[in-house]
């Protein structure tokens, strides 16, 4: 990856990328994601079991095909965000980020000083065990590290200008499930929430990522603007699965 744009790089400059999230600890499917030729990998330590160790070994093993990878942790988690980035991941997809304070707090873990206030070190892989001297190690992290709010509550939606007015939050990913979930009869529908975040995104020009089902979903979202699709592996694993289930 030494040399190659940055997965934030290049979706600050406007391009599109396909990722997959994963809750499924496997170092295969991992590997088998970057040899399919996907731009990233979204590891998820929210609802998914990974522990530390094979996150890590997760990270590396992306890395080495060539592929980033994003971690996404458990609500207001910062161990977990330290330590995902000490790794070597090159973002994090933030879930449960209801309001301008909770996306500065984000911003803090994910971040050095002066930016935020994450804990230096230059000797952890992501800083080559020591090897990138600390200026160089500041520089590389603030260039490169994808900060994404994830959307997931009717007052999310209400604060979603606030949320990525915060400097260091590149983007958003809408939790459509977790929205529905919390939203009640007053509420906006689902459809209705959708515009107005993305709305609000536009506007300020921030990096829209979106879940999908398929590649039939894949296509439209991004037929429609999004910056980033990312697929939920399971739901496609089970569809997959369902669809090879032959009935005698």
């Amino acid at each position: 990856m030494s040399g190659a744009p940055s997965l934030r790089s290049r979706l600050l400059a406007g391009e599109q990328v396909v990722t997959a999230l994963v809750r499924i600890p496997s170092a295969e499917i991992v590997e088998m994601l970057a040899v399919a030729g996907f731009d990233a990998v979204v590891i998820d330590c929210e609802h998914g079991p990974v522990d530390i160790s094979a996150l890590r070994e997760h990270i590396a093993l992306a890395q080495l095909h060539g592929m980033e990878a994003l971690v996404r942790p458990g609500h207001a988690d910062p161990s977990t965000v330290l330590r995902a980035l000490d790794h070597g991941a090159t973002g994090i997809v933030a879930p449960h980020i209801d309001s301008a304070a909770e996306a500065r707090a984000l911003v803090e873990a994910s971040h050095y000083p002066p930016l935020g206030n994450r804990g230096f070190a230059t000797y952890s892989r992501a800083g080559r065990f020591g090897t990138f001297d600390a200026a160089e190690h500041r520089r590389r992290a603030q260039e490169n590290t994808l900060v994404l709010a994830m959307i997931e509550s009717p007052s999310a939606v209400l604060a979603t200008a606030d949320i990525l007015a915060v400097e260091g939050i590149d983007g958003f990913l809408v939790g459509t499930s977790d929205l529905a979930a919390s939203s009640g009869p007053d509420d906006p529908t689902l459809d209705d929430a959708l515009a107005a975040v993305r709305a609000a995104g536009r506007a300020c020009g921030a990096v829209r990522a979106d879940l999908a089902g398929g590649a039939e979903q894949a296509s439209a979202l991004l037929a429609d603007g999004s910056s980033m699709v990312v697929y939920n592996l399971t739901q496609v694993l089970m569809g997959i699965f369902k669809d090879l289930r032959v009935h005698p």
